[in-house]
């Protein structure tokens, strides 16, 4: 037989023996994250992803999961946004004090980004507050007006 198969099925039982779903999505025992109550992908994405003991979560924006449409407000979206990325970060059993990297792209800094921190200070309480990377853009999918995607420590228990 060929040696990836070997390897998939060693890497398989190593999931089993870890206690993670028997079937992983890679040969590696990378996971896709789509969890109960979290916003559908319209595209070639997935929302997120664990990769040992790493989640990854995609570029989430204000979105209510309910509806599937933008919720309105600045303020209220960009709240949205971070709260769908901790959604999927709390799937694996990780906290938004569990980041280790966020990226938060808005299309007007000089507007946005002291709500973003507003938002963040509310969550994360007085800190401490993950790196962070903000970047202006010129446009964002359905001309929103942010997204932010985090990486997120989750150790496999």
């Amino acid at each position: 037989m060929p040696r990836t198969w070997y390897r998939a099925c060693a890497a398989g039982l190593l999931l089993v023996l870890a206690g993670a779903p028997a079937v992983a999505d890679s040969p590696n025992g990378v996971k896709t994250l789509a969890p109960e109550g979290a916003i559908k992908p319209t595209g070639t994405w997935n929302l997120g992803t664990r990769a040992g003991d790493f989640v990854f979560v995609a570029g989430m924006r204000g979105i209510d999961p309910a509806t599937n449409a933008l919720v309105q407000g600045d303020e209220a979206r960009v709240r949205q946004a971070f709260r769908n990325m901790e959604l999927i970060a709390k799937s694996e059993g990780a906290s938004l004090q569990d980041s280790v990297r966020l990226v938060v792209y808005v299309t007007d800094m000089f507007r946005f980004r002291p709500i973003v921190n507003k938002v963040q200070e509310e969550l994360w309480g007085k800190g401490p507050y993950p790196p962070r990377t903000i970047i202006e853009v010129d446009r964002l999918n359905q001309d929103d007006i942010v997204e932010v995607e985090g990486t997120f420590y989750a150790p496999r228990k």
